[in-house]
C-alpha cells in the first residue's frame, strides 16, 4: 500500500520534471552556456558566416551589372562604324569590354605611328595587350572569392575546435563532480557540438558560393578573350589594307 502511494506521488513529480524541460534545441541558450573558449570559436564562426553571406549577395549583382553593361557595350560597338569616335563617347572605364578596346587602340597607335609598320609584331603586342587586361578583370573578379575559399577549408576545423575544446570541458566537469549521469556531461556535449554545427553553417555555403562563382567568373574571362580575338581579327585586316 506505501509503495503504490509512493508511486502514484511520483506520477507528477515526473510529470513537472519532464515539462519543465526544454522541447527543443535553444542556440542562444547553448551559446550562453558555453565555455568562454567555444563561446569566442562560435562568435567567430557567426562573424564568418555573415561575411560570406554579405560576399555572396555583392558578388551576385556586381557579375550580374557587369555582364549587362559588357552586353550593351559590346552590342553596339559592333554595330559601329567608327571605333574610335564610339569608344571616345561609350569607353567607360567600368566596363571590362571597353578596357579591353582602349588597350588595343593605345598599343594600335603606338605601333602605327611609325613610317614603318611591322604587321606580325604589331599583330603580337596588340594580342598580348589585350590578353594582359582580360587576364586582369579575371583576376580583380577572383580576388573577391578568396575570403570564400579560405571560410569554406577553414571554418569546419575551427568548428571542431571548439567541440574538442568543449568535450574536454565536459569530462572535465565529470571529474570535478565525480558524477558520470547524461544530465552531468548531455548539457556540454550539446554546447560542444553546436560549434561544429556553425562551422558547418558557414562553410557549406562558402563552398558552394565559390564554386559557382569561380565558374562563373571563368566563363566571363572566355567572354572576354572572344571578343578580344575577334577585335584583334579586325584590327589585323586593317594592318593588311
Amino acid at each position: 500500500m506505501m509503495l503504490s502511494v509512493l508511486a502514484a506521488a511520483a506520477v507528477p513529480i515526473a510529470a513537472g520534471a519532464t515539462a519543465g524541460m526544454p522541447t527543443r534545441l535553444n542556440p542562444v541558450a547553448l551559446f550562453l552556456h558555453a565555455d568562454i573558449v567555444v563561446q569566442v570559436v562560435m562568435g567567430a564562426l557567426v562573424l564568418a558566416s555573415v561575411w560570406v553571406w554579405t560576399i555572396i549577395f555583392a558578388f551576385s549583382l556586381r557579375m550580374g551589372s557587369v555582364q549587362k553593361k559588357c552586353d550593351k557595350y559590346e552590342t553596339a560597338f559592333w554595330e559601329a562604324r567608327d571605333v574610335d569616335a564610339f569608344h571616345k563617347e561609350n569607353g567607360a572605364t567600368e566596363i571590362p569590354s571597353a578596357r579591353v578596346v582602349t588597350a588595343a587602340l593605345a598599343e594600335w597607335r603606338r605601333s602605327t605611328s611609325g613610317k614603318s609598320i611591322d604587321r606580325e609584331g604589331t599583330r603580337q603586342r596588340l594580342s598580348s595587350a589585350m590578353e594582359s587586361v582580360v587576364t586582369g578583370e579575371a583576376d580583380g573578379l577572383a580576388s573577391r572569392l578568396n575570403f570564400l575559399a579560405t571560410v569554406g577549408s577553414v571554418a569546419p576545423f575551427v568548428g571542431l575546435f571548439g567541440t574538442v575544446w568543449g568535450i574536454m570541458d565536459s569530462f572535465f566537469n565529470i571529474g570535478a563532480q565525480q558524477n558520470s549521469s547524461l544530465a552531468v556531461v548531455a548539457p556540454g556535449i550539446s554546447e560542444a557540438l553546436f560549434a561544429t554545427a556553425i562551422g558547418l553553417f558557414a562553410a557549406i555555403p562558402a563552398v558552394i558560393a565559390y564554386n559557382r562563382f569561380l565558374h562563373q567568373v571563368n566563363r566571363f574571362e572566355t567572354r572576354l578573350f572572344r571578343f578580344s580575338d575577334r577585335f584583334h581579327a579586325t584590327l589585323s585586316r586593317e594592318l593588311e589594307q
